[in-house]
């Protein structure tokens, strides 16, 4: 999945042509409708899966830049992306997962946050909305995160740093603890000498 450099307005442009995209879902009518979506955004290259077994087949063959999984597929959508999340190959694995659910409650939007999707979308799904989270993907650059407990994407959407009052899980949080200070503290006049401005000869 490509975004192509800034046109003569200034804008991003999302280049899919060359995207590989694999759909799955139990449904040939839904596959047709995603199918159409997608093409529409220009995307030449859809590979559809009707079953588990199908999906774990292609996903083991061939690359993919996107994958849209209904949550529902043979009753283990969370379990698929789990799976390729951990046992998968790259660069499958780390390949952005859109989960699609006719029901979000919570509780699935928080099992599919904690299996490694990237995104959850709700059943009817609108050409705009699908759109809009490609083109956050595209943009947003979340690194991939992998710990005994997780594999996938970043949850955090913001780094507002550590949370309050706990430790950073993260290898390179910085300690929300403030130590003792090293150095003497500066005089107000070495503070005004640095804050002033100074002439230079040239």
């Amino acid at each position: 999945m490509v975004i192509a450099a800034a046109g003569l307005d200034g804008e991003l442009r999302l280049d899919l042509k060359a995207a590989r995209v694999l759909c799955a879902d139990e449904s040939a009518q839904g596959l047709d409708i995603l199918g159409q979506i997608l093409m529409g955004f220009g995307v030449q290259n859809i590979s559809r899966a009707q079953s588990a077994n199908d999906f774990r087949t292609l996903a083991a063959a061939q690359a993919f830049d996107l994958m849209l999984i209904d949550a529902g597929l043979d009753g283990a959508g969370y379990e698929l992306v789990r799976w390729l999340r951990r046992e998968g190959r790259d660069p499958n694995r780390t390949a952005p997962m859109l989960l699609l659910a006719g029901h979000t409650p919570q509780g699935q939007i928080e099992t599919a946050r904690d299996c490694g999707a990237s995104f959850v979308l709700i059943k009817p799904i609108s050409a705009r909305v699908l759109l809009d989270r490609i083109v956050w993907i595209g943009r947003a650059g979340r690194l991939f995160v992998e710990t005994e407990g997780y594999v996938g994407p970043d949850r955090r959407f913001r780094n507002d740093g550590v949370p309050g009052g706990g430790r950073g899980r993260r290898h390179d949080d910085l300690s929300t603890r403030i130590g003792a200070a090293s150095e003497p503290n500066m005089s107000q006049d070495e503070i005004d000498t640095l804050m002033k401005p100074q002439k230079v000869s040239l």
